[in-house]
This record gives structure tokens, sequence and C-alpha cells, in this order.
């Protein structure tokens, strides 16, 4: 089996977390910024790049306005 990080279903993952972020209104740099991350840490999630655990799951759920309980069930919608 394929590493998760090239699963379909992890560009499903990547597509819910870049679009609830977007839907919240923050770029890239404000959540790095809240999460102290660097931006570029934030890019390479989104491009599929680099893996989240679940804690980093969480804090971007939180910040983008969401529980992680809403942002599972997005990303279940989309597989």
């Amino acid at each position: 089996m394929a590493k998760s990080i090239h699963r379909k279903e992890y560009a499903a993952l990547v597509e819910a977390v870049r679009d609830a972020r977007v839907a919240a209104g923050l770029t890239q740099t404000q959540v790095s910024e809240q999460l102290g991350r660097s931006q570029s840490f934030i890019s390479d999630v989104e491009r599929g790049k680099r893996r989240l655990d679940i804690v980093e799951l969480r804090d971007i759920a939180h910040l983008s306005g969401l529980s992680l309980v809403e942002l599972v069930a997005d990303f279940e919608s989309r597989l």
C-alpha cells in the first residue's frame, strides 16, 4: 500500500484544509504565524508535500473556525 501522502484520500484532506483556510479568509502566512511555523510549511501541506499530524490538523481546523469533527466530516464527504 502506498504511503498515505501519495493516496487520493490524502489529496482530499489537503483540499479540505486549504478550502477551510480560504473560506475563513486566512492567508497561509496568517495560519503559519498562529501555528509558529513557516509559511512554506503551510504551502507544503497544501501542496501535499508534507503530512500533518492530528494535533496540527486540529489546530488548523480551529484557526479556520471549524472543529476537528467538522473538518473531518468535510474530508469524508469529499471521498
